[in-house]
């Protein structure tokens, strides 16, 4: 029996769901509604009339404002008869700034439905538009705690077709819109279902103008949220809410997941160095379908370490600008800025779940032959350290900029990230995550 099969055997509540006092006892699976399918895009017309949208704002940023995905968007609403505002102007890693900005534009425009069209950027901007001018509020007011007050959301949003044209972020399957705080130079986000989009369309074609190192990044991105979601803290581990109203979004790892998450890491290893280098229909088919797995298994189960550290990685970039992003100022792109730290967390964590670890070293394509349970975090993280050489990715944090002198000021952005650290499989402390920091300097 393999390590997946061992893990797929114990799905049920034993062994990882072992009950703990006080701990959940329920988790619930929220699945988002999805259309899946090379040519599915241009059917948003009909789409779009049959959710009663008469006036649609479209939001996509400057790239894919000149793309075919977004044509044949406003073509397909045109005939079905439906008015459009589109607004290009979605920054790609979007800050607080730009959030305000999309809001201005939907304010103005007075829409009944929002349509995004674009990478997790776009759909992200997207969501909190529809959220500010739905329930206006100040930007704080619905951002995760501790830096924003964490007020619920009062209620349903205007209707909201994600359209995305990358495949790494699954913000089309998620209730979670991310931005960087320019003032405290950190990533925060918004959590909530009422912020999930009421349909995502995934049309692989839209794939196949992605530039080699946005594929890469995509494709680490969805493997993190996978291997996250599988490792992460069991639900039942979590303290019983008061109510089943209080039950977060994020509840750890949960069989549900599992078992779609392990398929989507499958994927990712068998397909990705292909994909870059050498990429065909077939491989942009796989990643988005992984991608699909994957957003539904962490929009249930939530992200940890890698994520926490990802967002003061982002946050405090100095001069590093990526090649294959049409940017003119300085970023580390999302799953760039998720895998450079990942070998570092799987290395710390492994031991807390060590049989998941080496089950996703198995799917991800690793060599687990006479390897026993105590080598899971190695293997998992030679292996992609092994993929990101193969695919031209950073060497970890010094190849996006970083030096031993930055831990630190990383190790300080990112501890306050609770709700992804506290949902790792072990308890992560100050001193932990710095570790993590420094390991995670370089790789080869």
């Amino acid at each position: 029996m393999t390590h997946q099969d061992k893990l797929q055997s114990a799905m049920g509540l034993a062994d990882y769901y072992e009950p703990s006092p006080g701990g959940e006892t329920a988790f619930s699976v929220v699945a988002p509604l999805v259309k899946f399918g090379p040519g599915s895009l241009a059917e948003i017309g009909t789409d779009a009339k049959t959710m009663g949208m008469r006036r649609v704002a479209v939001f996509t940023d400057a790239t894919v404002a000149k793309l075919e995905p977004l044509a044949l968007v406003l073509e397909s609403l045109r005939k079905a008869g439906i008015d459009t505002g589109v607004y290009a102007e979605t920054e790609i890693e979007p800050t607080d700034r730009s959030f305000l900005a999309g809001t201005a534009f939907a304010a103005e425009g007075r829409f009944d439905g929002f349509i995004s069209v674009g990478g997790g950027s776009v759909m992200d901007t997207c969501k909190a538009a529809n959220l500010y001018t739905t329930y206006p509020n100040d930007l704080l007011a619905y951002v995760n705690a501790p830096i924003g007050r964490a007020e619920p959301i009062p209620g349903p949003l205007k209707p909201h077709i994600a359209c995305p044209t990358t495949f790494g972020t699954a913000s089309e399957c998620t209730g979670i819109a991310i931005f960087d705080l320019l003032e405290m130079k950190a990533k925060t986000g918004i959590a909530s279902i009422n912020l999930k989009p009421n349909l995502g369309i995934l049309d692989p074609n839209n794939l196949k103008t992605l530039p080699k190192n946005v594929m890469a990044a995509n494709g680490f991105d969805v493997f993190s949220h996978a291997i996250e979601s599988i490792t992460a803290r069991p639900f039942t581990r979590r303290p019983a809410p008061s109510g089943s109203s209080k039950r977060p979004l994020s509840q750890g790892a949960n069989p549900y997941s599992d078992v779609g998450c392990l398929e989507a890491i499958r994927r990712v290893g068998t397909n990705l160095v292909d994909a870059v280098n050498r990429p065909q229909n077939h491989h942009y088919e796989s990643l988005m379908f992984a991608s699909l797995l994957a957003g539904i298994g962490f929009g249930n189960a939530g992200c940890h370490v890698p994520h926490g550290m990802s967002y003061a990685v982002a946050g405090l970039v100095k001069d590093y600008q990526p090649a294959g992003w049409p940017i003119d100022h300085p970023m580390v792109p999302h799953g760039i800025s998720v895998i450079v730290n990942s070998p570092a967390v799987f290395r710390f964590c492994a031991s807390a779940c060590p049989e998941r670890h080496m089950a996703a070293a198995d799917a991800m394509g690793a060599d687990i032959r006479g390897a026993s349970l105590a080598d899971a975090g190695r293997l998992l993280a030679d292996r992609v350290i092994e993929m990101m050489r193969q695919t031209d990715m950073p060497n970890g944090l010094s190849g996006v900029g970083y030096t031993a002198a930055d831990l630190k000021a990383l190790t300080d952005g990112a501890f306050p990230q609770k709700r992804v650290i506290d949902n790792a499989p072990r308890e992560i402390s100050w001193e932990d995550l710095h570790g993590m920091f420094e390991d995670a300097l370089s790789y080869w």
